[in-house]
């Protein structure tokens, strides 16, 4: 039997994905093209450079949501990311715009998921909790988190150290609600093998960096789109947190890429680059990257993922039968 918080998320949605928070890329423009083509669309709170600025995003998201909704379409749900950790300095004021606005999925990252657990479950919407390690899965669990986003090695961003095959299996042995499966993923395929592995939704971050309806530059979307598995650097040096990035953004930026502290954030000042900024200069993506060959929209990315999803599944379906005609 699904569980009832899975129930909640898979409504109206036609694709089991939800695109992920992506850091200066999502926006309410992209959240609504996805929920709009069937799958989760979700946006960090963070993005929105003030709280004024998130109670507009967050309007203008429940108004288009609404509209795809009165012209007949069941929209998918949408969610918003949210740090649960106390160095929020927007903790309050964005915890109190999510009570306000209801989002039906909030995913929460660092710290302690409980004051944001209790507000979402007032109202029915799920928290999702995204976790790199079992540690933090069963914290974010006994906290009260309906659910777990497993963000296993080769996530863009900051993905974890743990493979995701055997990170998934250990946590079905003790979880049996929603779950979310992050890392490497970039192809129709990738949705069925989380599927069979048990997750409910793959996680898609780096397939949409190059959406058209996205804020991320067009130099962003080029280096992407060129990129493969070897230009991707896993480094703690831009964050102080291990994440994967862009191999020639870092190269960009006038640092050698073999020569990044392995502890600690570097200081660009001190190589003698005052104007670099990591977290604009620095750019993010998973090792999933290698198969994204063109800048789309939210819509055809969504219709080519549902298109490979289904020949995945006929595939799959044609080598079974074979395999129980070669049996009998």
């Amino acid at each position: 039997m699904m569980h009832e918080a899975t129930k909640k998320l898979k409504r109206g949605v036609k694709l089991p994905v939800i695109m992920a928070p992506m850091f200066l890329i999502s926006n309410p423009k992209m959240v609504l093209a996805a929920c709009e083509s069937g799958i989760i669309g979700t946006f960090p709170a963070l993005n929105a450079r003030t709280t004024e600025m998130l109670d507009m995003w967050l309007q203008e998201i429940t108004d288009g949501i609404q509209r795809i909704e009165e012209g007949g379409e069941e929209a998918a749900p949408w969610g918003i990311n949210f740090i649960s950790h106390r160095s929020n300095k927007r903790f309050n004021e964005d915890l109190a715009l999510i009570e306000k606005y209801e989002p039906p999925l909030v995913i929460t990252s660092l710290g302690d998921p409980s004051p944001v657990v209790q507000i979402v479950k007032n109202y029915g919407g799920v928290v999702l909790s995204d976790v790199i390690d079992m540690k933090f899965a069963k914290k974010a669990l006994e906290k009260g988190s309906d659910g777990l986003v497993l963000v296993a090695a080769g996530a863009g961003g900051h993905g974890g150290r743990l493979n995701p095959i055997a990170f998934m299996h250990e946590v079905r042995e003790f979880f049996d609600g929603p779950i979310a499966l992050s890392g490497t993923l970039s192809k129709g395929e990738d949705i069925l093998v989380a599927e069979t592995l048990g997750a409910d939704f793959a996680y898609f971050g780096t397939k949409f960096i190059v959406a058209e309806e996205g804020s991320a530059e067009d130099a962003y979307r080029e280096m992407i789109v060129e990129s493969n598995i070897s230009d991707i650097t896993y480094t703690p040096a831009f964050s102080g947190i291990h994440a994967n990035y862009l191999t020639p953004s870092i190269i960009r930026a006038g640092l050698d890429p073999a020569q990044l502290p392995e502890k600690g954030k570097i200081d660009f000042s001190e190589r003698g680059n005052h104007d670099a900024k990591a977290w604009r200069d620095i750019w993010g993506a998973g090792q999933g990257v290698g198969p994204i060959k063109k800048v789309q929209s939210v819509k055809e990315i969504t219709t080519d993922l549902s298109k490979e999803y289904l020949a995945a599944v006929e595939k799959i379906a044609n080598k079974y039968n074979q395999t129980m005609q070669r049996s009998n």
